[in-house]
């Protein structure tokens, strides 16, 4: 019962056990005199508090169809890594998918999964804060953690995400290390998929690319690192350590694409299928619009597309770079 018509009732109740002592005495009187029912001012002189108000189950057989599903996955979801469990969205599209005769809604289902959610202590809040870039201005690149059955064992790999601030596309590709060599091919394919290279790429403190850190933002970076920076022509900005918001777009789309690409957790022969799988996911999320925006990601990153940095001829030329700095690491050795 909401609050105010709680303290209406009170005080309603109030004035018919007045009125009833000291006033017309009986409780015809004061149900005439208040245009109340008989039965409320005896539930008024039964007690000072207005009885709860009880609204009966109403039947939901849309849900009751698809309503054990939900259940299972959820229970499923405790056992599941942390990251990879499912939201609302991503249940009611497995219904939608699944069980192609259910005609639920998805505010059901999300209803549904908010009261099982409650139930089983899993409820939890998330704020994000709306930014805006110029086209080409800003990339994110982190890594995340994702489980995957490879083959028949379960393992983590590594993936790498670089976000586009301005168009909201992003791209991932899975390693089972995430070494330097890693690090920079991940570049390279997320450059291709783009179609050019960002003015500027946000880090975390990676070893991968930076050596130390300094005061403020700068920081030492390593001599490879700097010679692929300056071979693709991008600048790097490194977040404050402990300063996750720095990069929040990488961070929530990290979040986001496992959840929805990555649940339940796919089962797949290798890495390259994996990253096929990831792929196809990468080019799924261009059909997103996102909140705030009128057109789809895809459409904004055909726009931003002719802004960025041009990568033709430059790929070719960093495998030379690349092939003769392995040789010459090879042989200092």
């Amino acid at each position: 019962m909401p609050f105010v018509d709680w303290k209406a009732k009170v005080e309603l109740f109030e004035q018919l056990r007045r009125e009833h002592e000291f006033g017309v005495g009986t409780i015809a009187g004061v149900a005439a005199k208040f245009g109340v029912h008989r039965r409320v001012v005896r539930q008024a002189l039964a007690s000072a508090l207005p009885p709860g108000q009880h609204y009966p189950e109403r039947a939901k057989p849309k849900l009751g169809v698809v309503a054990a599903f939900i259940d299972k996955v959820l229970d499923e979801d405790c056992r599941a890594p942390r990251k990879q469990r499912h939201t609302a969205r991503r249940i009611h599209r497995r219904i939608l998918s699944e069980f192609p005769a259910a005609t639920v809604a998805e505010s059901t289902v999300r209803n549904h999964v908010h009261e099982r959610k409650r139930q089983m202590g899993l409820e939890r809040r998330e704020t994000f804060v709306p930014q805006s870039y110029s086209w080409a201005q800003e990339a994110q690149v982190d890594w995340y953690e994702a489980w995957v059955d490879l083959g028949d064992e379960r393992t983590k790999v590594q993936v790498f995400a670089m976000r586009s601030m301005a168009s909201g596309a992003a791209f991932h590709r899975a390693y089972l290390h995430a070494t330097q060599q890693a690090f920079l091919e991940a570049h390279e394919h997320a450059f291709a998929y783009f179609g050019g290279v960002f003015t500027m790429l946000r880090y975390d403190n990676l070893a991968s690319a930076a050596r130390k850190i300094l005061r403020g933002h700068r920081r030492e970076e390593t001599v490879r690192f700097t010679a692929f920076r300056s071979h693709w022509r991008f600048a790097a900005e490194f977040c404050t350590p402990g300063e996750g918001h720095e990069k929040g777009g990488v961070e929530g789309e990290g979040g986001y694409f496992r959840r929805n690409h990555l649940v339940p957790v796919p089962c797949v022969a290798d890495l390259d299928a994996l990253n096929a799988l990831l792929l196809s996911g990468c080019h799924a999320d261009e059909t997103r619009v996102l909140d705030g925006r009128t057109a789809t990601v895809g459409a904004a990153m055909s726009e931003e597309r002719g802004h960025l940095l041009s990568c033709r001829r430059k790929a070719s030329t960093w495998r030379k770079w690349r092939s003769r700095w392995s040789t010459s690491k090879a042989a200092s050795r």
